[in-house]
């Protein structure tokens, strides 16, 4: 592993310059591809503090990550996030700091997220029906998510991005609503594939499977879609309808997976570093912030060896039986 001026190159050769990191498993939510409907979450004290977020993020600029994307459960709803963002935001080298939330809480917190210094937002959002919101989510709080929406178009970031998880038989007759609130609103919209995190009960996710291949020939019926070499630094592949001011993405762990262009690591809520979605090989940070605090050499020695050691990529194979049992809300988004 070896360091450079333009990042973390693992032992595969990819760049390493992005980092999703998690501010807490809890969520007001239960979405059904997320997590059980009866969760227990992590003790305050087994969560990293915002002194911990801190150091850690200042760390990872040095080991050459340019953006920090904060995650959960839902991240919003830990008090002081307004606070966090602005510290990250101003380390030096960082690039930005950016977001993904459900969107509850944005009516009040839009405005001083932006003011914060929070350049782009993706905004979970799965169903304009509110019957079926309440199903996929099991909270009856689509208006305040729409209101939300209106709040981050209002609070003026660079860019918004609306990320839809595709569900046969749940909201997969919605593609052409969903994408058309998007486009009225000139903000981006992602479709996803359903990940196969933690053990889920309440579905059937063979059944459920709704493929990107399936969701762009369905909007080809409809639409012409140009593809885009825009890029931002996600998984995404996007695409442009002629005319229209906002991109469609793909998101696709299952049908086009993107292991080999992977410039990502994660961090979990309990500083887990993940160095793989879809594997559980992990370094504990926590231990070693709590352990050696005001040593940042060792921890970045520690990353570093880390992801000299990341492997080729996930292995879902079988829609059913998740190789990982963690839910996708302690992956961190």
């Amino acid at each position: 592993m070896i360091q450079t001026p333009q990042g973390l190159v693992d032992g595969l050769g990819r760049k390493i310059d992005y980092v999703r990191l998690s501010v807490t498993d809890r969520c007001d939510f239960r979405c059904v591809y997320c997590m059980a409907e009866d969760m227990e979450f992590l003790p305050r004290a087994q969560i990293l503090s915002f002194e911990e977020i801190v150091s850690l993020g200042r760390s990872l600029v040095n080991l050459g990550i340019r953006r920090i994307r904060l995650t959960g459960g839902e991240p919003l709803v830990r008090g002081g996030i307004v606070n966090l963002i602005r510290a990250l935001a101003s380390l030096p080298g960082l690039d930005e700091v950016t977001l993904t939330t459900n969107g509850s809480q944005l009516t009040k917190l839009a405005q001083p997220l932006k003011d914060a210094g929070l350049k782009r937002i993706n905004i979970s959002l799965d169903s304009l029906n509110a019957e079926r919101f309440l199903r996929m989510t099991r909270r009856d709080m689509l208006a305040r998510v729409l209101a939300g929406v209106d709040a981050a178009i209002a609070a003026g970031f660079e860019r918004i991005k609306l990320n839809a998880v595709v569900m046969r038989g749940y909201n997969d007759d919605e593609i052409f609503d969903l994408l058309e609130y998007a486009q009225t609103r000139d903000i981006d919209i992602s479709f996803i594939e359903e990940m196969p995190l933690g053990e889920i009960r309440s579905h059937d996710r063979k059944q459920a499977h709704f493929s990107s291949d399936e969701v762009k020939q369905y909007i080809e019926q409809r639409y012409q879609l140009l593809p885009s070499t825009e890029t931002t630094g996600g998984p995404s592949r996007y695409y442009r309808i002629p005319g229209q001011t906002g991109r469609i993405g793909f998101i696709s762990p299952y049908s086009h997976n993107f292991c080999s262009s992977c410039n990502r690591l994660r961090v979990t809520a309990e500083g887990r570093l993940l160095l793989c979605l879809g594997q559980e090989n992990s370094l504990d940070l926590r231990s070693i912030l709590r352990g050696y605090p005001g040593e940042p050499e060792r921890l970045e020695n520690q990353i570093r060896d880390a992801v000299s050691r990341k492997p080729a990529g996930h292995e879902f194979a079988d829609q059913d039986a998740p190789q990982v049992l963690r839910f996708m809300n302690m992956t961190g988004g």
